[in-house]
């Protein structure tokens, strides 16, 4: 269903992405935003399984500015930190602008991310011009709490998440009050990642179903 595209940003960068294509004419466009692994497996089969449900899917490869390519294994915490910190965020804003345009062909676009990714649908939602967004357990938004989402957004975290305890996310969910959050009693950090110990089967349903619910009321 997938294939390697390339996109190239505003300011001449060309970055690799993955993109899975519906096989009937597209409900809209998603973007797949990556963990700070890479485009890895996961965020493969992420984005297989939106086009499954009739969206065109790009997971755009934020980590090429850096190299391209790198996919790392998850325990390699320190060195995708370490790539994660060296990027420039306006770069990123970049590259998911270029996926977002590229998502375009298929009609309204959601940015969808974990993780580090999760933050930056955020950020996508406050600084880009789309139409929805969904963040799954992005701590780094408390970075950016003064800006406001222009577009729906809703939000998923697991309440036995280390890195965002319960007061960072009501630190969150204060600063964002007119955007549904969600918070799964049985899961930690990266709950939908099916190849983390973390994998939280049941919570990454749940989200799964009410992120398409959301999508099919905001890209219609």
């Amino acid at each position: 269903m997938g294939e390697i595209i390339q996109l190239t940003t505003d300011d001449g960068h060309v970055l690799d992405a993955y993109q899975a294509t519906p096989v009937a004419t597209p409900k809209g466009g998603v973007v797949i935003l990556q963990e700070i692994f890479g485009v890895t497996g996961h965020i493969r089969r992420v984005a297989d399984q939106y086009a499954e449900q009739g969206y065109l899917t790009i997971a755009p490869s934020l980590f090429d500015r850096v190299r391209p390519g790198i996919i790392l294994d998850y325990a390699n915490v320190d060195e995708a930190r370490s790539i994660m910190t060296s990027l420039v965020l306006d770069n990123v804003i970049a590259d998911i602008q270029a996926a977002t345009n590229a998502a375009n062909s298929a009609g309204k676009v959601a940015v969808i991310g974990y993780c580090w990714g999760g933050a930056l649908a955020d950020l996508a939602a406050c600084r880009l011009n789309i139409d929805a967004a969904v963040a799954y357990y992005g701590r780094m938004i408390v970075d950016w709490l003064e800006e406001q989402p222009q577009c729906p957004i809703i939000y998923h975290f697991g309440a036995n998440d280390p890195l965002i305890p319960a007061e960072t996310v009501k630190t969150i969910n204060a600063a964002r009050p007119n955007h549904p959050s969600y918070t799964y009693a049985e899961a930690g950090h990266g709950f939908n990642c099916d190849e983390r110990a973390d994998f939280a089967p049941d919570s990454a349903k749940l989200a799964l179903e009410r992120s398409l619910e959301f999508l099919s009321q905001t890209l219609k």
